[in-house]
C-alpha cells in the first residue's frame, strides 16, 4: 500500500489529511501558520502532530557535540559534515553513533529519518548497515550495528549484508525491527531472524534521490514505512499491534563496518508528538509500562538484581551481628560455668 506524499512535502501531506468538513480547522491552521510561532500542527483524523525540536536534528546541525548544552552527542567515528552526519566512512572496522541527550516522555510519536547509504562496494561486498534506536541506555558501543547487545527498547535495522549463507528467500538490503527487554541477543549469523517482529526488502544503496524511513508509535501500534523509490510515496514495511514501550527512553542511530564497509549518513531526524484521542477503556489499557514487551510474544523474563545495601542498612546488619555474637558468647560462658559447678558437686 502506497501513500502519496506529492512533490511539495508537508503541504501535500497536510492537504491530503484535511477533510472538506474541517473548514474551521483549516482557518485555525492558516492562522497558526501565518503567525510563524512554534511547530506546525497537522491534522490526521483525530491526530494532531507537533515537531519536537529537542528530539529533532537537521542542517546546519547546531546543538551537536560533546558539551553539556548539546542536544545530540556523537560517538566513535561519527563526524558532522556540512550536508549530513556521517556515522561511518567507507572504511573497514569503523563504528559511530548519534544520540539524543533528552529522554522522550511522549506517549504517541512519529520519527522521520532521512538517510543515505552508499559506497564503492559491488554486489554483496558492502556492509553492514545502520540502526535507529529508542532505548533505555544511550552511548553504549557494541556489536549490534554499533550499539550494545541485549539492549532494552526498540531497534529498527537497515541491514545491507546477508550473513546467513543458506537463506534464499530474503533479498538485501533488508529492514527489520526488534523489541527487547534486555534478555535477548541479536543473532548476527541469522541476520536477527529469531527475534524480529517483521521486515521487508529495501533497496537503499547508491541511490541518486532521497531515502526516508518513518517509525510511528500510536496506541501501542508500531508501524514502519519507507520512501525509497523517489516517488514521494510511503510504502508499508512493518505493522505490529500490541507493542508496549516505556516512556523516558532515548532516540539514537548507529552504524558499524567490519571487513566490508559503506558510508552511512544521516541527513535529518524529525520527531513529531502525536496527540491522539482515547476512550476511557483505552486509557485503562494504555497505562505506562516499565519493561518493553509485545503482546502474544513471549520474551524471557529478566531477573531483577538485588538492590545494593545502603550504608545505614549495612551498619545495622554488622551491629546486630556483633550484638548477637557477644550475647551468644556470654550465654555460652554462663552455661559452661554452671556445668563446671555441677561437675564439682558430683565429684564431692
Amino acid at each position: 500500500m502506497a501513500v502519496t506524499l506529492g512533490p511539495s512535502g508537508w503541504w501535500q501531506r497536510w492537504r491530503r489529511r484535511l477533510s472538506a468538513r474541517d473548514g474551521s480547522r483549516m482557518l485555525l491552521l492558516l492562522l497558526l501558520l501565518g503567525s510563524g510561532q512554534g511547530p506546525w500542527p497537522v491534522w490526521a483524523g483525530q491526530t494532531f502532530e507537533y515537531l519536537k525540536r529537542e528530539h529533532s536534528l537537521s542542517k546546519p546541525y547546531q546543538g551537536v557535540g560533546t558539551g553539556s548544552s548539546s542536544l545530540w552527542n556523537l560517538m566513535g567515528n561519527a563526524m558532522v559534515m556540512t550536508q549530513y552526519i556521517r556515522l561511518t566512512p567507507d572504511m573497514q572496522s569503523k563504528q559511530g553513533a548519534l544520540w539524543n541527550r533528552v529522554p522522550c516522555f511522549l506517549r504517541d510519536w512519529e520519527l522521520q529519518v532521512h538517510f543515505r547509504i552508499h559506497g564503492q562496494g559491488k554486489k554483496n561486498l558492502h556492509g553492514d548497515g545502520l540502526a535507529i534506536w529508542y532505548t533505555k541506555d544511550r552511548m553504549q558501543p557494541g556489536p549490534v550495528f554499533g550499539n550494545m547487545d541485549k539492549f532494552v527498547g526498540l531497534g529498527v535495522f537497515v541491514d545491507t549484508y546477508p550473513n546467513e549463507e543458506k537463506q534464499q528467500e530474503r533479498v538485501f538490503p533488508y529492514i527489520s525491527a526488534m523489541v527487547n527487554n534486555g534478555s535477548l541477543s541479536y543473532d548476527h549469523e541469522r541476520d536477527g531472524r529469531p527475534t524480529e517482529l517483521g521486515g521487508c526488502t529495501a533497496i537503499v544503496r547508491n541511490l541518486h534521490y532521497d531515502t526516508f524511513l518513518v517509525i510511528r508509535y500510536v496506541k501501542r501500534h508500531l508501524t514502519i514505512m519507507m520512501d525509497i523509490d523517489g516517488k514521494h510515496e510511503w510504502r508499508d514495511c512493518i505493522e505490529v499491534p500490541g507493542v508496549r514501550l516505556p516512556r523516558g527512553y532515548y532516540f539514537g542511530t548507529s552504524s558499524i563496518t567490519g571487513d566490508l564497509s559503506d558510508n552511512h549518513d544521516v541527513i535529518s531526524l524529525k520527531l513529531f508528538e502525536l496527540t491522539v484521542e482515547r476512550t476511557p477503556e483505552e486509557e485503562k489499557l494504555h497505562r505506562d509500562v516499565f519493561l518493553p514487551s509485545v503482546d502474544n510474544m513471549k520474551l524471557p523474563e529478566m531477573t531483577a538484581p538485588l538492590p545494593p545495601l545502603s550504608g545505614l542498612a549495612l551498619f545495622l546488619i554488622v551491629f546486630f551481628s556483633l550484638v548477637f555474637s557477644v550475647f551468644a558468647i556470654v550465654i555460652g560462658i554462663i552455661l559452661y560455668n554452671k556445668w563446671q559447678e555441677q561437675s564439682r558437686k558430683r565429684f564431692y
